[in-house]
């Protein structure tokens, strides 16, 4: 009160132009100041953007008709496969090397084994064929998915659910997840499309340059209009966890909610502030404990990791089809490259490991059943050159980059995945989060390794944005 009284005798002191001037500058900060909290909560979009990825000329109309599409293997497809695993030349593996220089040739022997003796790429035709699949024509590809509905049931709400996968993994990671999904919660239950991202799997590959991840959302933007949906909700990793959070940015209006169990961070003074003083002072920057644990030592957890996670990267973000020759080729040579990620990006522990804790977290049919995907439709170069397309440019400066994305947002941090991100980095980025949640086990490839988890976060998340 005693301040009030000064600051009024001070004011009071002032001559009539000055009062005014004062005035005249505290309403201008003011109204500055309602600006911006008014432009910070505008929703902002990055523009659609247009494009044709098929051979040749774009032509004046496409068939926009949805067809169904069935997986399908030959006698001759599996005794090409078998012919080039028994001419496999084997590389000799180093004394007590386990996985730290890569697929360890001594598992990748027993792996190969089971794949040529025992994996029955039949039966997992027939599993894969267990949900619909369908194709239709976008900006000159036929794009496929896996389109699951829910049983009709009493009192119950759908809501459209769309699943976008990674690299290397596929649609396939999600089908233990899908029953899950499907089934009745409460009251909510989910119509699944889990689409082939362009260039993998049953998804045409791009004939022409700049299939980016902007792209890649513009066609899946289109497949959910196609299929009749107005508004719906997103969820992917790695790969799927931009192009979900660009599809959010271009129609902000059509996407319900966002969950992502893949959270990517901007390394701004903020960020690099919190990690001066996180360790010392979590507090003051927004840390849980549980933060600390994930982050710190900073440089051993998410900097040496990372460069030794990250020159498969680097490759393919640079001469992707030199590489890809090789693998595109070799069976052998293609499960050994993808098996290795699903063994290190699940634990980075699994490095120390003979077998690289494969098994552990997976069975062999799934792993080999993903592998298959890749080889028979021949999409590993096409899979490798997303990366090449994406880092051709500095993606800080790509308009995605300067654009917020404000739908609700949930985010499941497992804490398997290559680099923690606190809620308060995300915050940057995702400014409506309705839930972020520290699971208890998992890495990078969570659909296929924890599908329970993974689900009941995506429910959850789902029900508080609906208020069930």
């Amino acid at each position: 009160m005693q301040r009030l009284q000064v600051l009024k005798g001070a004011f009071c002191g002032l001559d009539a132009i000055q009062q005014q001037l004062l005035i005249g500058s505290a309403v201008a900060a003011g109204g500055i100041l309602i600006h911006l909290l008014y432009k910070r909560r505008q929703v902002k979009s990055i523009p659609l953007g247009e494009g044709w990825w098929g051979a040749g000329q774009k032509p004046v109309s496409e068939d926009e008709q949805i067809y169904p599409f069935e997986v399908q293997t030959s006698d001759e497809e599996i005794e090409d496969l078998h012919e080039r695993i028994d001419r496999t030349r084997y590389a000799e593996s180093l004394e007590d090397g386990c996985f730290h220089y890569g697929f360890n040739s001594t598992y990748l022997k027993k792996v190969v084994s089971y794949w040529r003796h025992k994996f029955d790429w039949k039966k997992q035709v027939a599993v894969l064929n267990k949900y619909p699949h369908f194709k239709t024509k976008i900006e000159g590809l036929n794009v496929h998915y896996v389109h699951v509905r829910p049983p009709r049931r009493e009192n119950q709400k759908v809501v459209p659910l769309m699943l976008v996968h990674g690299w290397p993994g596929s649609f396939y990671e999600f089908y233990k997840m899908l029953p899950l999904l499907t089934e009745n919660h409460d009251g909510l239950a989910f119509e699944v499309i889990c689409p082939s991202i362009p260039g993998y799997g049953f998804s045409d590959a791009p004939h022409k340059q700049g299939f980016d991840s902007l792209a890649a959302s513009r066609i899946f933007l289109t497949l959910m209009e196609r299929l009749g949906f107005s508004q719906f909700y997103l969820q992917g990793g790695d790969w799927g966890s931009l192009i979900t959070t660009n599809m959010s940015q271009m129609k902000p209006m059509c996407v319900k909610g966002l969950h992502l169990n893949m959270i990517k961070a901007r390394m701004g003074f903020s960020v690099m502030f919190s990690l001066m003083i996180g360790s010392y002072l979590p507090f003051l920057v927004g840390f849980s404990r549980e933060d600390v644990r994930r982050l710190f030592p900073f440089f051993e957890k998410n900097v040496w990791s990372i460069l030794r996670e990250s020159g498969y990267f680097h490759i393919q973000a640079t001469k992707p089809d030199t590489a890809g020759c090789g693998v595109n080729d070799s069976p052998v040579g293609l499960a050994a490259y993808i098996l290795e990620k699903f063994s290190t990006w699940t634990d980075q522990r699994n490095r120390a490991l003979a077998d690289g804790g494969l098994e552990r977290k997976f069975s062999l049919d799934d792993v080999l059943t993903n592998v298959m995907i890749y080889w028979t439709t021949g999409s590993i170069v096409s899979s490798m050159r997303f990366y090449k397309e994406n880092f051709k440019s500095n993606p800080d400066k790509r308009r995605d980059a300067k654009v917020g994305i404000t739908v609700p947002t949930g985010l499941a941090a497992f804490p398997g995945e290559l680099m923690h991100c606190p809620k308060s980095w995300a915050q940057h980025r995702y400014r409506n989060i309705y839930s972020y949640t520290f699971m208890p086990r998992g890495g990078h490839f969570a659909a296929l390794e924890e599908p329970q988890l993974l689900a009941n976060d995506i429910v959850q998340f789902v029900k508080k944005v609906e208020k069930f």
